[in-house]
């Protein structure tokens, strides 16, 4: 690369919103939502970065080391307990994660029991997040089966405890009702994939609905009209490319 061509990349960088997403995932529920919005906010002219948290806790990494889950029964309902007393561990950051000078953060945040996950609780109450978050603007994304409102307004609150700013969140809910959508959760978390029934019972596919990504991208577009992203393309009245 020529030095011309390095400084203009340089030059091109300056004055773009930098946006970071910092996300946990285990099953790629919440990955997919940040891919979804990274590629939105960066065709609006965003400086965006991923930043995945790694749960780095003996005390239960092990078990998300896999997938599917040894003990899909055990293995999840041991968390409850530290989920209860709002427990925090050890994790891992990537230095995206580390650095301070973003216009925006984006937190995804999978629900465990109603409530942010070991790892987000963790990062959110970390003097990396304080350094991260302080005087920045923030949002929330969350990923969950059915529950969704302890989780996020817990972000809300651990995030503005840390000196950021607020300014919006969203939900993504999997299909089905509260028994079902229960038992399609435990035979993917056993199995790994999604089946048609599950202990005799018909059961909803797990995971994300098909429709998350439109809300993803809506979202996006939302954040960066924030920023004073470029404009949207027009639309082409809904043919494609």
């Amino acid at each position: 690369m020529s030095q011309s061509q390095s400084q203009s990349d340089v030059t091109d960088l300056i004055g773009k919103p930098r946006v970071l997403l910092v996300y946990y995932t285990y099953t790629q529920q919440t990955q997919r939502v940040a891919e979804a919005m990274a590629e939105v906010l960066r065709e609006r002219g965003c400086d965006v970065r991923r930043a995945a948290i790694e749960f780095t806790d003996k005390r239960w990494a092990e078990r998300f080391s896999r997938f599917p889950l040894r003990h899909a029964y055990r293995d999840i309902l041991g968390m409850l307990p530290a989920q209860l007393r709002g427990a925090t561990g050890e994790i891992q950051l990537p230095d995206e994660a580390r650095e301070s000078d973003y216009d925006l953060i984006c937190v995804g945040s999978p629900t465990w029991f109603f409530k942010p996950s070991v790892p987000i609780r963790s990062f959110l109450t970390s003097d990396a997040a304080k350094r991260l978050l302080a005087g920045k603007r923030f949002t929330a994304f969350v990923v969950c089966r059915r529950y969704w409102s302890v989780n996020l307004r817990s972000v809300r609150k651990l995030g503005t405890q840390q000196g950021g700013e607020y300014v919006d969140g969203i939900h993504f809910t999997f299909a089905g009702g509260q028994v079902r959508s229960l038992l399609s959760l435990f035979n993917y978390f056993g199995k790994g994939e999604n089946r048609e029934r599950y202990l005799g019972v018909k059961i909803p596919p797990s995971n994300l609905k098909p429709d998350y990504v439109e809300q993803a991208q809506a979202f996006a577009n939302e954040l960066a009209d924030g920023l004073g992203g470029n404009r949207q393309p027009q639309d082409n009245g809904g043919k494609g490319t």
